[in-house]
């Protein structure tokens, strides 16, 4: 049965343990670098088409939203395990540092406020 909930951290071990049962080894870095670009992309082909002036072609019309998002997050995952980043602390550590931040800063934004 699959889960319908992980946290951060399982989400890291389960990558993991794919890569080294099913996936054979990671890419290296760099490769999976690339490849995090490449997904990107085609997630920004898909947020052009649906919320910005783009219009889909019929290429487009096999592409998901929320498994491009995935896909994004499985490769940062993948990035993240490489170089020993705990994706669980690094996301704490940098919501604090937006949170002290920009507490002002988006309140006192008149353009956010249009």
């Amino acid at each position: 049965m699959k889960p319908n909930k992980i946290t951060i951290e399982e989400a890291q071990q389960l990558v993991d343990q794919w890569i080294k049962t099913i996936g054979v080894r990671y890419f290296s870095e760099l490769t999976n670098m690339a490849v995090l670009t490449e997904e990107v992309g085609e997630l920004a082909r898909i947020m052009a088409r649906k919320y910005g002036d783009q219009s889909f072609k019929k290429s487009d019309e096999k592409y998901d939203l929320a498994d491009e998002m995935a896909d994004v997050l499985w490769v940062l995952i993948c990035l993240a395990n490489q170089t020993g980043v705990n994706l669980n602390e690094a996301f704490l550590v940098n919501m604090e540092k937006k949170s002290n931040r920009d507490k002002d800063r988006h309140l006192k934004n008149r353009k956010l406020s249009e």
